[in-house]
């Protein structure tokens, strides 16, 4: 059976969680909507995948991040917050122009939003951590897609194909004055590792 058929996402739906309330001061609660979304970017809705990629699209349009970095499903009709694995997003797909500081990083999502690595959409990684100390071979980079409501950003995390892809495209560089391998995209630099030693 198919989340469309256990449960249809509409108005009524929502209200039905009472996904918000106010208090007698007029301000907004929000509470915890049946939603997850897995480290692998699948959606659940009452732990049921949600099949349907439009679904998913629309949905991760509306997703929001508050001032505390709670993850927040801002619809129309209703808000609240739903529990993410890691990060919402995950980036697909890299496409890249031109070189060195003028280069341009193009990734899409796997919601099909096309964002480019700038100074308000940077690569973040933990570039000085050494590959062993996370697990799987590594830290992937994140990616903010854009900002929430307030310091915590929306991100995605590089697909594997992704990061190495990247890591291809990485040069020498600094950061704060450390040597380090990083890529170019937008006239800013994002470091990607530490410099290998010679050894």
């Amino acid at each position: 059976m198919s989340v469309q058929d256990k449960a249809p996402f509409s108005e009524s739906a929502l209200q039905c969680h009472g996904a918000t309330a106010e208090t007698a001061d007029g301000e907004e609660n929000t509470r915890k909507l049946p939603f997850l979304i897995k480290r692998d970017g699948v959606w659940l809705y009452r732990g049921t995948p949600i099949k349907r990629k439009a679904m998913v699209c629309m949905f991760g349009s509306m997703l929001t991040r508050d001032e505390k970095g709670t993850y927040l499903l801002r619809t129309p009709f209703e808000s609240g917050d739903i529990e993410v694995e890691d990060v919402p997003f995950l980036a697909v797909e890299l496409d890249w122009q031109g070189a060195g500081r003028l280069q341009k990083l193009c990734f899409r999502t796997n919601i099909d939003e096309p964002v480019v690595a700038s100074r308000d959409n940077p690569i973040r990684a933990y570039w000085q951590t050494p590959p062993d100390a996370c697990c799987d071979g590594g830290c992937p980079p994140y990616l903010t897609i854009r900002a929430g409501d307030g310091a915590f950003p929306i991100e995605a995390r590089l697909s594997r194909p992704v990061w190495y892809e990247l890591a291809a495209l990485a040069e020498p560089g600094q950061c704060n004055g450390v040597p380090c391998m990083g890529v170019w995209s937008c006239d800013c630099f994002f470091p990607l590792s530490l410099m290998p030693s010679d050894g």
